[in-house]
């Protein structure tokens, strides 16, 4: 392999658990609970997935139905979904679904794999192109950015700007033709078998890591370096 696609969520990067995830927004937003309370909501927001990075739901509402099924085709549908998830929850403040959806954007709700930067750096110094290819609703780059990550990336495909979402192939082709890479030299890695597994219809090899919290994954990326040349 002489090319490196990487996902973003659970892959390179894992987002903040749900109760740094509430208390981060209700800071924002100058709203106070009682602990109780807040423990109680961090158990419903969890129970219906709303955090978007920290796993799907068990069950979708059925007027969000088809929300879901394209919500990282638009920055638009990925808000809506999300936000239709959390109002299943009541809050104090209509106002916190937003505050909500917004802090999840945030680059201080994410944090690194720790060893992300270690094998990022190391394809540059081998001279490998690396994309990141993600299905999503928003504009990640600030995020790797601001961890410093964003000098080891070459390119950034991500859904809701092509309007198409993962296994869809064009996403993964578009991402190869940026790099200028042949797919059937290039390796997938991500969390999602079935989303990151439809870079094999081009040919592409993949690897797959869990989607674990940062701190019980502490190398998971590093195989990626025995993949390449």
């Amino acid at each position: 392999m002489t090319a490196v696609l990487f996902d973003f969520s659970g892959t390179l990067f894992r987002v903040e658990s749900t109760d740094s995830w509430l208390r981060g927004a209700l800071a924002g937003a100058g709203v106070r609970l009682a602990e109780a309370e807040s423990a109680a909501a961090v158990r419903a927001l969890e129970s219906v997935g709303a955090l978007p990075g920290g796993g799907d739901p068990a069950r979708v509402p059925e007027d969000l139905a088809d929300t879901w099924l394209v919500r990282d085709q638009s920055a638009a549908a990925h808000r809506a979904a999300y936000t239709g998830l959390s109002r299943q929850v009541p809050l104090p403040d209509p106002a916190l679904y937003d505050a909500l959806y917004d802090r999840h954007m945030t680059p201080a709700a994410w944090a690194p794999y720790p060893d992300a930067v270690e094998v990022l750096r190391t394809l540059r110094e081998r001279g490998v192109p690396v994309g990141v290819v993600s299905n999503i609703g928003w504009d990640l780059r600030p995020v790797f950015r601001a961890h410093g990550l964003d000098p080891y990336v070459d390119a950034y495909v991500l859904s809701y700007e092509h309007g198409v979402q993962k296994p869809d192939p064009r996403l993964f082709a578009t991402a190869c033709e940026a790099l200028g890479a042949d797919p059937c030299k290039t390796l997938m890695v991500g969390d999602d078998r079935r989303a990151d597994g439809g870079a094999t219809v081009l040919g592409c090899g993949v690897h797959f890591v869990d989607h674990l919290p940062a701190a019980e994954r502490p190398d998971g990326l590093r195989p990626v370096l025995d993949l390449v040349s």
